[in-house]
């Protein structure tokens, strides 16, 4: 058996780096203990081993968890199988057998239990999303239905389209909005963002969804087809008008939208019907907007195109693409984002990071044999890799993306309410920017004057500029920070706004409570009240602070958790276009509107509430990355516009549930961001282009 060397103590050990772990934190029980490791060495292998444990512990406790949920019960239906005659099926097949993959999803059932208790039922829910092509094996839901499958045995009678679109349906449509039933507490106890999304299929149909965010999260309230309407601001604002109502006008806080000119329209003519709501544009988006006007500026641009560049070769010829993946331990370099832009600052740090690797395979013999070296597109990428300028060039584009991507990253996660950090982030990334930038006016300004652009009515509305100043993290960092005229004007806009014509209650707020919070009073001033705001990471929710702190303020504190656990984006309704491209297809007229609706709602609402739960599980996951590489195209494919398939004339959507979930595009439309009008067009697009295919996810492996 191969050992292992301690570098402390000299000792060798069998048993692999595990035992090495346990070594060094002294650990007794497998072997004797190192004699030179430090209290740190000993801390950090502890943590290890302790780490180690608990992901084991926590996937084992997921796996169960996930298989109790499954519970099958009689069916009436099947009291005329034949029982003899299975039985003698199942004779033959009690040979002892072993364990093999399924046995990680199913509980042993012997077939004379399932015999003796009846045949049973799938859980239905376990089926309305499994037929997801390529991606089913990764879903809860998949596994529930294989363990179903497993515990059934033979002898099921599959169900009718009947019980799918009928009793199973309304089943789940009651079980959905049970589950929902806490999120209506929360809108009706702390107020609820409405947020609107305006998007196209790869029909160029044009559908707009309605969600509601709390502090629970976003649930989907409908959508509602527009191909055959203008999208004029009086439809858009009736639209929004409607769903105000239902969820109720005292409880909505704001609207949250995209900057284009009908949405606007729109907003004026909420503010006139309902002046105490506010209409605040998606900060993801006019971030993101942000970003890609600064990459269009010549120094960023340069480096840009000549990493795009770099990237579509190594991933256009097969050999290539191999020998770049075994020089890079089968990582990939190009890594796809939720938007184009995250898709170009997640490659880039890609690219830095692997450099070394890039530029041992360009200087390996494998590369001069390769054929594909002597081509001029060889040639380039070569000079690309070896070239220094190139390589600070990305060091310099990343500098001065992070803190913009730092801020993305909050307003686009649905962790925590990001409403109360958007302006404060942005004003630090000004910041950061100029210090990446060495503090040379002429390198940041052009930079800095995008980022006053793109805030300047948008992020310096009275709503964004009160939360900014009722988060102590920026507030106690800042004690003067109300005396800003900006903040100031915007505070008390906002309580003309929330509060219009109760004087009294503005007066209590501004001029009674706000000043013992702005000078530490009482509470405010305890040391945990200070420690509690010091240090902004995953833990710190100024919301629960002022519901620790807050309660000498009591209006003021209603105020601030009402703010502070808004949301400040609308991607939690973006993105989940796919739940809607095997509902909204181009046979639906065959599908009731009320059918569609509820087909949708189930859908829409089990996967949020499915991603809302991973993420909290997973507190690493990067909210940045997408499983979809439609974004990442241009990185693969040099001059990719547009994506649209044409494959689902012939699908028969009333033939079949499983139809309904189960087209998954090779080519999608890439989402521009753009500060236009959502339009519908009635023609559809087709590809001017030479027949090749382009499946990005047969080119993407591990990032």
């Amino acid at each position: 058996m191969d050992k292992v060397q301690c570098i402390k103590c000299g000792k060798k050990i069998s048993g692999g780096i595990y035992r090495i772990k346990e070594h060094i934190a002294q650990i007794k029980g497998n072997g004797s203990s190192c004699t030179k490791a430090s209290k740190e060495d000993q801390e950090i292998c502890r943590n290890a081993i302790n780490e180690a444990k608990l992901k084991k512990k926590m996937k084992k406790d997921g796996g169960e968890e996930l298989r109790s949920q499954v519970n099958i019960h009689n069916d009436p239906r099947e009291e005329d199988i034949d029982v003899d005659q299975l039985k003698e099926s199942f004779e033959s097949m009690k040979s002892p057998r072993s364990l093999g993959p399924m046995d990680k999803f199913a509980n042993p059932i012997s077939p004379e239990a399932c015999l003796s208790s009846g045949k049973s039922k799938l859980r239905e829910q376990n089926i309305k999303n499994a037929f997801d092509k390529q991606r089913s094996a990764t879903l809860d839901s998949w596994k529930l239905l294989v363990e179903s499958v497993d515990q059934y045995g033979p002898g099921y009678v599959p169900l009718t389209i009947y019980d799918y679109t009928v009793p199973l349906l309304n089943k789940e449509i009651d079980r959905t909005k049970n589950l929902l039933k806490t999120h209506e507490t929360e809108w009706r106890l702390n107020g609820c963002s409405i947020m609107i999304d305006g998007w196209s299929d790869r029909k160029r149909r044009s559908i707009m969804n309605l969600c509601v965010n709390s502090k629970l999260g976003t649930v989907f309230l409908s959508s509602k087809d527009f191909s055959d309407i203008a999208h004029t601001s009086e439809v858009i604002f009736e639209y929004v008008d409607q769903c105000i109502d239902e969820v109720g006008p005292d409880n909505v806080v704001q609207i949250v939208t995209d900057n284009a000119s009908n949405n606007m329209g729109a907003a004026k003519l909420l503010k006139e019907k309902r002046p105490t709501i506010f209409w605040t544009s998606c900060a993801a988006h006019t971030i993101d907007l942000m970003l890609e006007s600064i990459a269009k500026q010549s120094r960023f641009k340069k480096v840009i195109d000549q990493a795009r560049a770099l990237t579509a070769f190594l991933y256009a010829h097969h050999k290539v693409l191999a020998m770049m993946r075994s020089f890079t331990k089968k990582k990939d370099i190009v890594r796809p984002g939720v938007t184009q832009f995250a898709s170009t600052f997640l490659t880039l740090q890609s690219i830095n990071e692997k450099r070394l690797e890039l530029k041992a395979m360009f200087g390996s013999h494998e590369w001069e044999e390769c054929k594909f070296s002597k081509s001029v597109k060889g040639k380039s990428a070569y000079t690309t890799v070896v070239r220094l300028t190139f390589w600070s060039g990305v060091a310099s584009c990343l500098e001065v993306f992070t803190p913009l991507i730092k801020v993305l990253r909050i307003a686009d996660s649905d962790r925590k309410p990001s409403m109360g950090f958007v302006y404060g982030e942005l004003v630090q990334a000004k910041e950061d920017i100029k210090i990446a930038e060495h503090s040379i006016p002429k390198n940041y300004e052009p930079i800095i004057e995008v980022i006053d652009a793109r805030i300047k009515d948008r992020f310096d509305s009275p709503l964004h500029l009160t939360a900014h100043v009722l988060n102590h993290f920026y507030h106690y960092k800042n004690p003067l920070l109300h005396l800003e005229h900006d903040v100031t004007i915007g505070m008390i806009e906002c309580m003309d706004i929330l509060f219009p014509g109760d004087v009294d209650l503005q007066d209590k707020i501004l001029n009674e409570e706000f000043p013992k919070y702005r000078d530490k009073e009482s509470l405010f001033g305890k040391p945990v009240a200070v420690k509690g705001c010091s240090l902004n990471d995953a833990r710190f929710d100024p919301a629960s602070w002022w519901s620790n702190f807050g309660a000498i303020t009591h209006n003021l504190q209603r105020l601030a958790m009402r703010i502070l656990l808004l949301t400040s984006s609308s991607s939690g309704c973006e993105r989940n276009w796919s739940a809607f491209e095997g509902v909204h297809t181009k046979k639906r007229n065959r599908l009731g509107i009320k059918l569609l609706n509820n087909l949708v709602f189930v859908q829409f609402n089990a996967r949020l509430l499915s991603k809302q739960k991973r993420e909290k599980d997973r507190s690493d996951v990067d909210t940045l990355l997408s499983n979809d590489s439609t974004t990442a195209q241009e990185w693969i494919v040099n001059d990719i516009v547009v994506f649209v398939v044409d494959d689902d004339d012939d699908d028969d959507v009333g033939g079949g549930m499983g139809g309904l979930g189960s087209r998954t595009p090779k080519y999608r439309t890439v989402r521009e961001l753009y500060d236009e009008n959502f339009e519908s067009e009635d023609e559809e697009i087709t590809e001017n282009g030479d027949g090749d295919e382009l499946d990005g996810d047969h080119f993407l492996g591990d990032v």
